[in-house]
């Protein structure tokens, strides 16, 4: 194999395990020791405003309803997430973030911009240019990648 794409792949797996890892740690030593990460994804995917439903929220994390249900559940005992009936349609299941809920949605969000913050402080503005334009081709490589794989 060419030298430079084991080099690429060493590196994005390197990358991918620190953030993961610098993340775990983060959410265990901070105020929102009882969250794992995703849980805290599940928070961010509901959202700070308003509701959404549990429809919505499963279909942006990728996983089943039935696998949400157990997320949510959890979640709202540890009281970061509320559910309700729509008033219209009451087979329609929303959550939504409790205070508690959006303190921690504002954490994390937080603790993602000083991630960057920090690891742009070695870069220069053509290198962001350049890093930016990299990581935008990647994502969408990953996404036809992905959603080619679904299809098979």
């Amino acid at each position: 194999m060419n030298e430079k794409l084991v080099q690429i792949n060493k590196m994005l797996v390197e990358v991918y395990d620190d953030v993961n890892h610098i993340e775990e740690y983060s959410i265990k030593s901070g105020a929102f020791s009882d969250l794992s990460i995703t849980e805290i994804h599940t928070v961010e995917a509901v959202g700070l405003y308003g509701s959404k439903t549990m429809s919505e929220v499963a279909a942006e994390l990728e996983i089943t309803t039935g696998t949400l249900t157990t997320a949510v559940d959890k979640l709202i005992k540890k009281g970061y997430l509320e559910r309700s009936r729509s008033n219209t349609d009451r087979r329609i299941v929303n959550v939504n973030l409790t205070k508690r809920g959006k303190l921690a949605y504002r954490i994390h969000e937080k603790f993602h911009l000083d991630m960057v913050k920090a690891i742009m402080l070695d870069f220069t503005a053509e290198e962001e240019e350049i890093l930016l334009t990299s990581l935008s081709k990647l994502n969408m490589h990953l996404k036809v990648i992905y959603k080619g794989s679904q299809k098979a």
